[in-house]
């Protein structure tokens, strides 16, 4: 949500600003805005509403030398979508730009009377507020920014110049991410590490509460309260063709169909298919504490928390004495839940930055609870703040939509669960499906993936006229459905609602009608033939029924029937969210919207 670059060095700062806010155009935004300065301090200031290549017109037409400079991309919170509520803002000789958002601004508002506003946003007044100690330029700009965040509540992640003193950027964060690029003769910053793939291997990922001068030659930092940090630099793993569309038309395509080899990057080196076994290093839990382990809090938004809900059903199936309970975090985060003793949670986030996320996992620690991470972005918050974790490698998802993180993270926390069992003792024999069929999936997703691939995209655009559906399943088929319907409405904006087969005499099947369709999943297994009997109740009300099975039994006359062979029958739910997936890409592109980047959507959800 929102995009920040900086860049002073020996090189043109403006082409740096755009090039990587168009890195950043994925996490969702209505306006931008770049302001350089040149040696002397004379600013170009040049902001845009809507996409960035209306911003790219005018720096065309005002190109400049300048060697330093920041820029955003803007996700409205306060104020519409204009060019200007875009950033960057100016307070005197003080330009600023602001992921976050600064709750007491109202009051800070009140205090700032010689500052005349010209914008609708919390950001204008932290410019001013920074301004109002920096006294034109009287003190250093990083002892204004730290005495102006003193009073700030709220989350942030900043960038401020000024014309008195154009050689540096300070930047500051807390519970918005930034992350420092170190190259030679030029510094770099950006609010994710996609912004730097290309330009430095090297970065320093800024915590909370610290605050940062940068030159050309150097990097300080410090703490709040004047405390000097001593950074840690580390290796940015992504490459330049991992953030390039490698010959798609959509990285939606592109990462769905990237699953296979992303699901390998996350079981490489953790499944032993001779012994049975998994091995997951990255929670760092002894024998005798995962054997202690007798409840599972699983943590997430979105999509993450319905890869935690799939999840739990299949850890519940082969881990004794254990509970499971899935919670979404923007609401667990304000309940006064007691986690009981021996309990551990897993806090799943693909960015790891994600906010309501976040406070969970801090709230959780304060009550003494191991949290174990399933997280995709290396050096994120979450990652670096839980006790252990398990990052999922599924390389970089630019698509707003999330699906090879999906995938990565249902058999991450599946492999936690085994090696769970495998510490308490549970029969090899038991375990051993599960392995050999993890170890298999990569395969068998390709294998689906290749032979789906055509038929949904034709079903995809007969139902395309629709604008309601229900989508429905059973056990581990239930909460697929419930990320299926979350990508079709997400990305189609058709009203997508998921429900558990049971659920349809309790409710939804006034919904029947010629206005919906319908989405079933029915895996083969110990629950068919009850979907099945359910397929029958919505078909005897005129339902316009698709349905996704892994059986050559399935015989009922619905509209159309998608089937996946495959000899993997325990995760069958994972193949038939691939065609989901794709179902949903292909719908959106019969109704012309844009794929990657929804309406209204960010792709990191760092503010509350």
């Amino acid at each position: 949500m929102c995009g920040i670059v900086g860049y002073v060095g020996e090189k043109q700062a403006q082409d740096f600003c755009i090039s990587g806010l168009k890195r950043l155009e994925y996490r969702g935004y209505d306006s931008a805005g770049v302001v350089t300065l040149d040696e002397k301090g004379k600013a170009t200031l040049l902001r845009a509403k809507g996409k960035i290549a209306n911003l790219e017109e005018k720096l065309a037409a005002n190109k400049r030398e300048d060697k330093i400079g920041i820029g955003h991309t803007r996700w409205a919170t306060h104020g519409e979508p204009s060019e200007a509520n875009a950033h960057p803002h100016q307070a005197g000789p003080i330009y600023l730009v602001h992921n976050g958002i600064i709750e007491n601004y109202k009051e800070l508002k009140e205090h700032l009377k010689e500052h005349k506003f010209k914008s609708e946003t919390d950001t204008e007044v932290l410019a001013a507020l920074v301004n109002s100690f920096y006294k034109d330029g009287k003190y250093p700009l990083m002892n204004a920014v730290v005495q102006a965040l003193k009073l700030v509540k709220g989350t942030y992640g900043i960038a401020a110049v000024s014309t008195k003193s154009p050689d540096e950027i300070v930047v500051a964060r807390s519970g918005s991410p930034l992350v420092i690029g170190v190259g030679h003769d030029e510094t770099m910053l950006a609010s994710d590490a996609s912004a730097l793939v290309g330009h430095t291997k090297r970065a320093i990922y800024l915590n909370d509460g610290e605050v940062a001068r940068l030159t050309k030659n150097s990097i300080e930092i410090k703490t709040l309260n004047a405390e000097p940090v001593s950074a840690k630099v580390e290796e940015i793993e992504t490459n330049l063709a991992a953030i390039q569309k490698g010959g798609y038309d959509h990285f939606l395509l592109k990462e769905i169909m990237e699953q296979p080899e992303s699901l390998k990057e996350t079981l490489r080196g953790r499944v032993n298919v001779k012994e049975g076994i998994v091995h997951l290093g990255g929670p760092g839990l002894s024998e005798t504490e995962l054997r202690k382990i007798k409840h599972l809090v699983i943590v997430g938004c979105g999509t993450a928390y319905h890869a935690g809900l799939l999840a739990g059903y299949y850890i519940e199936q082969f881990t004794p004495e254990i509970t499971v309970e899935t919670v979404i975090a923007s609401e667990y985060r304000y309940r006064n839940a007691y986690i009981p003793k021996d309990s551990v949670a897993l806090i799943v986030s693909q960015s790891g930055e994600t906010a309501d996320t976040l406070a969970c996992l801090r709230e959780i620690k304060k009550q003494g609870v191991k949290t174990i991470g399933i997280v995709n972005a290396i050096g994120s918050t979450i990652a670096r703040e839980v006790d252990g974790g398990t990052y999922v490698h599924v390389g970089p998802e630019i698509s707003v939509a999330s699906t090879k993180a999906f995938t990565s993270q249902v058999i991450a926390m599946v492999m936690f669960g085994l090696t769970i069992a495998q510490a308490k003792g549970v029969r090899p024999g038991t375990l051993k499906p599960y392995v050999e069929e993890i170890d298999k999936l990569p395969e068998a997703i390709r294998t689906t993936l290749e032979s789906v691939r055509k038929e949904v995209e034709s079903v995809a655009k007969k139902y395309a006229k629709y604008e309601h559906a229900v989508y429905l399943g059973r056990d581990t088929a239930y909460p697929t459905a419930m990320e299926g319907a979350l990508k079709l409405k997400e990305i189609s904006y058709v009203d997508a609602n998921a429900y558990a087969f049971g659920e349809l005499k309790h409710g939804p099947l006034a919904l029947i009608d010629d206005r919906f369709f319908e989405f079933a999943l029915v895996p083969e297994g110990e629950l068919y033939d009850k979907a099945v009997s359910n397929v029958q109740e919505v078909l005897a009300r005129g339902g316009h029924m698709i349905v996704i099975t892994n059986t050559s039994k399935f015989d009922l006359p619905v509209e159309k029937v998608i089937k996946i062979s495959s000899d993997c029958k325990l995760f069958a739910p994972i193949l038939m969210n691939l065609v989901a997936q794709l179902f949903a890409y292909y719908m959106t592109l019969a109704k012309g919207n844009n794929v990657d980047q929804p309406r209204n959507l960010a792709k990191s959800v760092t503010v509350e």
